[in-house]
């Protein structure tokens, strides 16, 4: 059952987030990278394209905290199936995460995807590929909803001002649908204090994760491409 209910847009260090909730008792917790390596999940996400029902149970069955999209694209919905769950609102400098995800956009997945009709690619390289094609009518429906109606995957990046604005509507409509003792707005740079007062656990005798949401999809597409879709280790980094 989910205890804590990520409601931060991708690249506002989820990379991070999963791993400080899996250490502090909260895991495993679910992200996108659990699609990635298991693309027979896309199965359960699809009625959500069209708006139908899904059996939130079954599709966080054994989770019991949430990261990164699809999952916090859904976070109203989450909140109200889980009304005892707390939820994180990750957050971080509009323009810095803009940047960030161009990094993504010209480099990640959707990249590679384009190219896939054209390479060779390992069996477990096809079929995290074909996943996410599988999944697009799923992402469509996200990006029509945050950046504007009509809008698709395919239609490439936002510009700035309007992804900027997409994403300080987010975080109103989020702090605008929660009561403030249920919410946290968090920056991972603050570190293990303002998470685990929230969450009612001890702080750890270590350092906070600070991950790298990019350079930990690099790693995992590093190793796709040589065809090794295990779950990636997350890499460390300052940003």
């Amino acid at each position: 059952m989910l205890t804590v209910i990520g409601a931060g847009f991708p690249r506002t260090g989820t990379s991070s987030m999963k791993a400080a909730l899996e250490r502090l008792g909260f895991g495993p917790c679910f992200h996108m990278f659990n699609i990635l390596t298991e693309p027979a999940r896309v199965d359960d996400w699809l009625p959500l394209a069209e708006g139908g029902e899904v059996d939130w149970g079954k599709l966080f069955d054994g989770f019991r905290s949430t990261q990164d999209w699809p999952a916090s694209f859904f976070w109203r919905e989450l909140a109200r199936a889980y009304p005892e769950a707390k939820v994180v609102l990750t957050v971080r400098d509009p323009r810095a995460w803009y940047a960030s995800m161009m990094t993504l956009i010209e480099t990640g997945p959707r990249t590679i995807m384009a190219q896939g009709a054209e390479r060779d690619l390992p069996p477990a390289a096809r079929a995290v590929f074909d996943g996410m094609r599988r999944l697009q009518p799923v992402l469509n429906r996200m990006t029509s909803a945050t950046f504007g109606p009509g809008r698709t995957m395919a239609d490439g990046p936002v510009d700035e001002d309007s992804a900027v604005a997409a994403f300080e509507q987010h975080a109103a409509t989020v702090k605008a649908g929660l009561p403030a003792e249920r919410l946290l707005v968090f920056d991972v740079r603050e570190g293990w204090e303002p998470l685990c007062r929230f969450l009612g656990v001890d702080v750890p005798g270590e350092p906070f994760p600070h991950l790298n949401d990019g350079k930990s999809m690099q790693e995992f597409l590093g190793r796709l491409m040589s065809g090794d879709a295990s779950h990636p280790s997350f890499t460390t980094s300052g940003d």
